[in-house]
């Protein structure tokens, strides 16, 4: 079985976590850096000029005020950093992950993720946990250490499980959650729970929002998901296409069994995979669920095209 390769899925600068610890160095790269100032609703800037839309870096001398910089690595070979800040007029437009991520660079949507990610995790958790004290920005903002106890805290990541359901043979589920516009449809996901396995996890939501039983759980890919902090973990399942399916935990508003013929004109691909005008909505491209479904379109997960 292929694996597949979702957008958010792919880096191209190194972490380099051993700079992290060094507080002059960081203090040096700071000014040499290369930094991207989001908003508190996570937006970056973007620039336009090239024809291609790209993150607009800015300098240490753009920035105003004392921001507290997060390391979030190298990148041909110079540091780059991000701060939290206000829009400026110094860009064509000003565009969050969701919209504009999918057109980046794979060195730029990389180190947006990431920045996203790290953001999102410092938005939420400005005091300690253990007993409530003020918290100060530890190792490039990668941790933080209560000023009160002296505990180290460390970013928080979500495991969620989503699954291409398949009957082996031409059939796949898909449901639509309540929240969702009438025809849209997509794959199943949830949550991994306390001291669950990821392959039990999938079985277990599965069962619990559309009521059939789910076995050959197989890896087939991740990515983060910054919203607010979750990693995806992508599986393909087995199930028997006869089973009725039951919506059993609310959250599913609709669900039914679809061939690969009614998947392709569901979502407008022709048999080249490419999509026609007029197609219904589906996962954008940054989603691993769009990767997962177009694979299984082309034969490459679950059972092969016959």
């Amino acid at each position: 079985m292929r694996r597949v390769n979702p957008l958010f899925g792919e880096f191209a600068h190194e972490r380099d976590a051993e700079h992290r610890k060094d507080d002059a160095w960081l203090r040096e790269a700071y000014q040499r850096g290369q930094i991207l100032v989001l908003t508190e609703r996570f937006e970056a800037p973007i620039d336009e000029s090239s024809g291609t839309p790209r993150l607009a870096w800015r300098s240490a001398a753009d920035v105003k005020g004392d921001p507290q910089p997060v390391y979030l690595g190298s990148y041909e070979d110079r540091p780059h950093f991000m701060v939290m800040g206000r829009r400026d007029l110094k860009a064509d437009m000003w565009m969050d992950l969701r919209a504009i991520g999918g057109d980046l660079s794979v060195a730029d949507r990389g180190l947006y993720v990431e920045a996203v990610a790290i953001a999102q995790w410092h938005a939420r958790h400005t005091q300690c946990p253990q007993c409530g004290g003020p918290t100060r920005w530890r190792d490039g903002g990668w941790s933080t250490e209560c000023e009160n106890d002296g505990s180290l805290h460390f970013p928080r990541t979500d495991p969620a499980v989503i699954m291409l359901v398949h009957d082996g043979a031409d059939k796949i589920v898909l449901g639509r959650q309540a929240a969702w516009p009438e025809g849209r449809f997509s794959v199943l996901a949830g949550f991994v729970e306390p001291g669950e396995t990821l392959e039990a996890a999938v079985s277990r939501e599965v069962k619990e929002e559309v009521g059939i039983d789910a076995t050959d759980v197989e890896y087939a890919g991740s990515q983060p998901w910054p919203f607010p902090c979750s990693v995806m973990l992508g599986f393909s399942a087995l199930a028997d296409s006869t089973q009725p399916l039951q919506l059993m935990d609310g959250e599913i508003a609709e669900a039914s069994w679809f061939t690969r013929e009614e998947v392709r004109s569901m979502y407008g691909w022709d048999d080249e995979g490419a999509r026609r005008p007029g197609a219904r909505s589906m996962p954008g491209s940054i989603s691993i669920a769009h990767h997962l479904i177009k694979a299984w379109v082309d034969g490459d997960l679950g059972a092969p095209q016959s």
